[in-house]
């Protein structure tokens, strides 16, 4: 047992549940604003895809790079902001997000080249990176454990509220007034939320303060907590759950949906927006489905995110192989509907990476954890530019390499698992003999309650992970088409 674990068992402030209550529902709704307007901004590139391609006149290839820069920031700052948040607490690291983002946002709106859009593309990444494992550490520090799976569930619906916004406000807006006064305008959502979060935002309540964290020098804490939280096997399944089931819905929904509805299916841009926006209304629906089966059932885990894979790749492959130049609307619809549960199941590797780690090292192995679904989505959305470009705009081919990630996901968690679920029920029972509180890191009544509530979709969910929120999705960052990005906030 590490040193880190064990101070976390010693300290008495580690085993006292937050009390909840009204001042709690007022911090995290505060914080969830943040998260929110992050997914908006982070998907408005996704309602104005085509739009940029004009503005900027870029080829296929280079019109992902958008979203491709976006996605290795966001994925390559979830290990510092982690990191930050374990350190610094909630607020400082959520004031500074919303500062990057609103002005990611603004640039963005007032680029007049492709280098300068990229770059604020960029900024943007990097706040909207801070903002969902902030909101789900306020859903730790403010509120019972038991209240975990509905926090997190509510912030990934608050993600797909962002995406959906995108898609009916910010669409017809960009249509109807152009571009600098639509983004210029949104980026005043930011300034807005920032107020509050100044003034409001707390990171615990009186008499529930973290336990103070070892002595140690910048450097070493940083080793210590990476090093710590990797070693872990459930951090390491919980990463490969979330590369595996975040990233198709996330690449159809943050750039290649659009045009893949319009260009291969004929589609109209109406008729396809919809179909996007049925898949931010699935994930919404089922994602409190999946935290329900998950916290009442912790051994449907694996089951859910490997029957997940498989009905998506079941779907998309049918959609592919369809004979004839376009899939019929019924198969479409099926595929949008599959796709929504994309960024609830990405939620379950955090639920893996929640019980392995104790409290201090939350953010980090929640960083950990999110990357994974935005290093399948980035390589798969430079994958599809790049096939297009090569195949004449052959969507077949191009979405085939789908399948590629997912067979990789699937190897690594049917190698992880039984590690990983040994070492959970090992940590499990030695809590649970030594007495110690429902709540911890290791004594958890619910793996789902506890890595929902504690640990990214939006989704996204989505946020999600950074969405695409859900963001997590579960929720992610921008796109092409007319379509909300991030199904899991978030991540």
């Amino acid at each position: 047992m590490s040193s880190a674990r064990s101070e976390s068992m010693a300290s008495p402030a580690a085993f006292k549940d937050p009390p909840g209550g009204r001042k709690a529902v007022l911090v995290w709704s505060i914080g969830v604003a943040v998260y929110f307007v992050a997914v908006i901004f982070r998907t408005s590139l996704g309602v104005a895809g085509l739009e940029a391609a004009d503005r900027f006149h870029v080829n296929a290839s280079a019109l992902s790079t958008f979203s491709l820069l976006q996605l290795l920031v966001y994925a390559g700052m979830q290990i510092p902001v982690g990191l930050m948040v374990d350190r610094l607490g909630t607020k400082k690291v959520l004031t500074l997000g919303a500062v990057l983002f609103t002005a990611g946002q603004i640039g963005f709106a007032l680029s007049p080249s492709y280098g300068m859009a990229l770059a604020a593309r960029a900024l943007l990444g990097c706040g909207d990176a801070m903002t969902f494992i902030s909101v789900l550490r306020l859903g730790t520090r403010w509120f019972p454990a038991r209240r975990g799976p509905l926090m997190a569930q509510l912030a990934g619906l608050v993600g797909m509220a962002g995406n959906l916004i995108s898609t009916l406000v910010l669409a017809p807006v960009l249509h109807g007034v152009g571009w600098v006064p639509a983004f210029a305008g949104s980026a005043v959502a930011g300034l807005v939320v920032l107020v509050p979060l100044v003034l409001f935002l707390r990171d615990h309540p009186e008499g529930h303060e973290p336990a103070p964290s070892a002595a140690s020098g910048a450097g070493g804490f940083v080793r210590r907590q990476i090093a710590d939280s990797w070693r872990e096997p459930g951090t390491k399944l919980g990463l490969w759950v979330h590369f595996t089931t975040q990233f198709p819905a996330m690449v159809f929904l943050l750039l290649w949906g659009m045009p893949f509805l319009v260009e291969a299916q004929g589609l109209s841009r109406t008729t396809a927006g919809g179909l996007l926006t049925l898949v931010v209304a699935s994930n919404m629906a089922l994602g409190l489905v999946y935290g329900q089966v998950v916290g009442r059932r912790q051994s449907s885990r694996i089951p859910l995110a490997l029957g997940t894979v498989a009905l998506t790749a079941l779907l998309w492959g049918s959609v592919l192989a369809y004979p004839g130049d376009h899939a019929p609307m019924w198969l479409l619809i099926a595929l949008c509907l599959v796709l929504g549960t994309c960024g609830p199941a990405s939620m379950i590797g955090f639920d893996f990476a929640r019980p392995a780690n104790p409290a201090e090292r939350q953010g980090t192995a929640s960083g950990i954890t999110n990357m994974g679904g935005f290093i399948a989505s980035m390589t798969t959305l430079l994958v599809v530019g790049l096939l297009l470009d090569a195949t004449g705009d052959n969507y077949r081919i191009a979405f085939s390499s789908v399948f590629v990630l997912e067979l990789l996901g699937i190897a690594q968690i049917l190698r992880l698992r039984g590690r990983a679920l040994a070492r959970e029920r090992e940590r499990v029972g030695a809590g649970t003999g030594a007495g110690v509180a429902a709540g911890t890191a290791v004594a958890a009544p619910s793996a789902q309650a506890q890595a929902q509530a504690q640990v990214p979709v939006p989704a996204a969910p989505p946020a999600p992970a950074p969405g695409v929120t859900a963001v997590a999705a579960a929720g992610a960052g921008a796109g092409a088409p007319v379509g909300p990005p991030d199904p899991q906030p978030a991540r």
